[in-house]
C-alpha cells in the first residue's frame, strides 16, 4: 500500500496539526433568559444548567461570561402573561424588560456584543410570530410590529436586530426602519432558514411562549426542503441581511453546508434548547460523556460550515477548554 491515512492518525501531535477545524470563543453567541424581580436566578428544567436572571443577576452571569471570554449574547425575555396581548404591543415599549436589560447590558459592559430577537410570540398573547386573525397569520401587518421593535432595540444600544419570525419581507422592512431612524451600524443576522421543529420545546418552556392555538408550519419552513433554503437566502440577502441563520443546526448540517457553499455572507447556526436538552439528558442518565458530546456537537456545526454559533453550550465550553 502506498497510501496509508492512518499515518496522519498515530500520534496527538499529528492528528492536531492536519485537523481541519478549530473551535474558539470568538465563534459563539450565548443565548440569555431574562425575568422581572430582583435577585432571581432560576434554572429551566428541561435545560439543566441554563437559568433565568432577572437584571441584577444578569449583569453578574454576563460578568462571569466575559472573565471567561465569551462576549457575545443573545437575551431573551420572558413576558408576564398579562402584558400580553394581540398586538404584541409590549415588544416595542421603550421602558419594558427587554430594552432595560439591553441598556443596563451595554452600559455595564460597553464592548460586549448583543444579538437581540426580533418575533412577536414572547408578546403576543397567541403565541405566534405574527399577528393573528382568523386563525391566519398576517403577514405585511406583523412588518409594522417587527419594525418598531428593532427600533426600540436599537434605540435601547443593541449590535445586531434578529429577525426570527420567518415573515416575507422583514428584513428590508426592518432595514428601511432602522436606516430612517440613523441605525445604519445595526446589523441584521437574518433567521433565514428557521425550520418547523420539534426541538423548540425547551425554549419555549423558558419563554411560556407556545402558540395557544395550532402550529407555526405555515411560516416556518418543512424540514422536508432543503432548495427552499436558497431562496429565503437569497430574499434575505437581497434585502440587507449580514448574517444568514440556520436554526436549528443539528438535524440541518445539509443546510448550513448548502448556505455556505451558495453565499459570502457570514453562515451563523442555533444549537437550540432541544439539541442542547437530548446532550444533558443523555449525560445526566450515564448514557453518554456529555463534555466530549458537547465538543463533537459544536465542532460538527463548525465543520458544516458555521461562522457563528448561536449555543447554551457556550459557558460551559469555555469552563472546559480553561481545564
Amino acid at each position: 500500500m502506498t497510501r496509508r491515512p492512518r499515518r496522519n492518525r498515530q500520534s496527538e501531535v499529528i492528528r492536531n496539526m492536519v485537523e481541519e477545524t478549530t473551535l474558539g470563543l470568538n465563534d459563539f453567541i450565548f443565548p440569555l433568559f431574562i425575568i422581572e424581580g430582583q435577585n432571581k436566578k432560576i434554572e429551566i428544567s428541561s435545560m439543566p444548567g441554563i437559568n433565568r436572571f432577572s437584571i441584577d443577576t444578569l449583569l453578574e452571569e454576563v460578568n462571569s461570561c466575559v472573565e471567561l471570554g465569551v462576549k457575545a449574547f443573545a437575551p431573551f425575555a420572558s413576558i408576564p402573561e398579562q402584558l400580553k396581548d394581540k398586538m404584541a404591543t409590549e415588544s416595542h415599549n421603550p421602558d419594558g424588560l427587554f430594552p432595560r436589560a439591553i441598556r443596563e447590558i451595554k452600559k455595564n459592559f460597553p464592548d460586549v456584543v448583543l444579538m437581540t430577537d426580533v418575533a412577536l410570540d414572547p408578546y403576543s398573547s397567541d403565541g405566534h410570530d405574527g399577528i393573528v386573525e382568523n386563525g391566519e397569520i398576517l403577514n405585511d401587518e406583523t412588518l409594522e410590529v417587527l419594525g418598531k421593535m428593532a427600533l426600540v432595540q436599537a434605540q435601547a444600544g443593541t449590535d445586531i436586530v434578529g429577525p426570527s419570525d420567518m415573515m416575507d419581507g422583514r428584513v428590508g422592512y426592518i432595514r428601511k426602519v432602522l436606516d430612517d431612524a440613523g441605525y445604519n451600524k445595526v446589523g441584521i443576522m437574518s433567521y433565514t432558514a428557521k425550520y418547523a421543529s420539534s426541538f423548540y420545546g425547551p425554549f419555549r418552556d423558558a419563554l411560556d411562549s407556545a402558540p395557544k392555538k395550532g402550529d407555526k408550519k405555515t411560516y416556518q419552513m418543512n424540514f422536508a426542503n432543503s432548495r427552499e433554503a436558497l431562496i429565503e437566502a437569497e430574499l434575505d440577502t437581497q434585502e440587507g441581511a449580514d448574517f444568514l441563520m440556520v436554526k436549528p443546526a443539528l438535524a440541518y448540517l445539509d443546510i448550513i453546508k448548502l448556505l455556505r457553499e451558495n453565499s459570502h455572507l457570514p453562515i451563523a447556526a442555533y444549537n437550540i434548547s432541544g439539541e442542547y436538552a437530548m446532550v444533558k439528558a443523555a449525560a445526566q442518565n450515564g448514557w453518554i460523556d456529555g463534555e466530549k458530546a458537547m465538543v463533537e456537537v459544536l465542532t460538527s456545526i463548525k465543520r458544516a460550515g458555521a461562522d457563528v454559533i448561536l449555543t447554551y453550550f457556550a459557558k460551559e465550553y469555555a469552563q472546559f477548554i480553561r481545564r
